[in-house]
């Protein structure tokens, strides 16, 4: 008798341990609507009224989207970040063969212009203001101050840079990096005194962080010789795009 009374608990022993694992199972949420919950990080407000800390989230426009380093994706960092912050005021994460016919026709009419591979910030805002209607503001001898203040306001801001300066701390550029490059400034943390961008040039740049010296010391428009590797004469700015 005691024999059989042990079989029927360990047969009840398994029936509710196999009801648990069915409910957990049905309660338990699928891996396609499970939601990140991610804890804010505490922000505090300097003397000068701006946060400490400030963050713009958008979608990334690799310059080369099917990892393709022929022309004209070579020299297509331009042309990605003003997608990055023209997807981002039109609240657009559009598929890969969007993003690359965008592009295309960002370079048709760069050709109709009689442009070459690189263009200045001055033919960046052209390009806006032609193909999308956006009005631009170029700030020359940018301040720390001055980006903060833009991206306080989710404006984010298109940096035309030395590559081989960035590849100091963004050592997944090839060659030491590109000698004139773009990029967008998305946001900044002054605890970690570090810039977050979307660089468009790796496919590790999203949301990449380059310090704050480091970044400043960075900018240069494409120098007046046309020359890349005299980047460095290039005037310190950077394009502002307002809807």
């Amino acid at each position: 008798m005691l024999k059989y009374l042990r079989y029927i608990i360990i047969i009840l022993l398994v029936l509710s341990i196999s009801l648990l694992v069915y409910k957990y199972r049905r309660l338990a949420p699928s891996p396609q609507n499970i939601i990140e919950n991610v804890i804010p990080v505490p922000t505090t407000i300097e003397e000068s009224g701006l946060p400490n800390i400030h963050q713009i989230k958008t979608t990334f426009v690799p310059q080369a989207p099917e990892k393709n380093w022929d022309e004209p994706w070579q020299d297509a960092c331009e042309e990605s970040a003003l997608l990055t912050v023209h997807y981002y005021y039109q609240s657009l994460s559009p598929p890969l063969s969007t993003i690359i016919s965008d592009l295309q026709n960002i370079f048709s009419f760069e050709t109709k212009q009689g442009w070459g591979s690189d263009v200045n910030i001055n033919q960046m805002a052209t390009i806006s203001a032609k193909l999308w209607g956006y009005q631009s503001k170029i700030i020359d001898n940018p301040t720390l101050t001055d980006l903060k203040t833009y991206l306080a306001q989710d404006i984010p801001i298109i940096v035309p840079a030395n590559g081989k300066t960035l590849y100091q701390e963004n050592t997944h550029f090839k060659s030491g990096g590109p000698w004139y490059h773009n990029l967008v400034i998305l946001g900044y943390n002054d605890t970690k005194q570090k810039f977050t961008v979307h660089d468009v040039g790796t496919q590790f740049g999203p949301y990449f962080q380059y310090s704050y010296q480091l970044l400043l010391d960075s900018i240069h428009d494409f120098p007046q010789s046309n020359h890349k590797e005299d980047i460095d004469l290039g005037t310190p700015r950077v394009l502002i795009l307002l809807k």
